[in-house]
């Protein structure tokens, strides 16, 4: 990979909020317009407890289904068996990349699974991992076609995982159940 370096609206957002709250809010519609995407969310999950919600979703139409989570849900022991992706997370993975769901491998991808609960063509599953645990998955997506990831998209991704795992962990932990 070549010397890459984040978009300044990314950099910015990320050395200039306090909070996990104020980047995650900030984060979504600057990485959403960076990658030219129709929705990304911020799942955020409890390794400990096995609960899980949908915190933050950005959409850039009304068209594309909002999936924000207001409660906390305990995730069912079969969720693993049922999308490979979320089983990969959970195994603390690389980020999958998927240009299609349609055509992915079913080792992959769940088609069925994505079309019912997401709607969307091609998504990055990219995980938010500290100390051997998932805490998270940034989902960026788009929907009606294909998308070839990039090597910039793979690039922006790693990074922000990179940087916002931490603050994903500091969510969850301040956050009363």
């Amino acid at each position: 990979m070549t010397d890459q370096t984040l978009p300044t609206v990314l950099e910015k957002i990320l050395s200039d909020s306090s909070t996990p709250d104020a980047v995650f809010s900030a984060l979504l519609p600057a990485l959403g317009e960076v990658l030219k995407c129709d929705r990304i969310f911020l799942y955020l999950y409890n390794p400990q407890k096995q609960l899980g919600k949908v915190a933050y979703c950005w959409r850039r139409s009304p068209e594309y289904p909002d999936v924000t989570e207001f409660n906390w849900k305990k995730e069912p022991a079969s969720l693993p068996l049922e999308d490979p992706l979320f089983a990969a997370a959970l195994r603390t993975e690389p980020s999958v990349f998927v240009e299609d769901v349609e055509t992915a491998s079913p080792k992959v991808v769940n088609k069925d699974f994505e079309q019912k609960n997401f709607g969307h063509r091609a998504l990055v599953h990219a995980h938010l991992c500290q100390d051997g645990l998932l805490w998270g998955i940034l989902q960026p997506c788009v929907f009606g076609q294909p998308r070839v990831w990039t090597e910039f998209d793979r690039f922006v991704i790693a990074t922000i995982t990179e940087k916002i795992a931490p603050l994903a962990v500091t969510y969850i932990k301040t956050t009363h159940f």
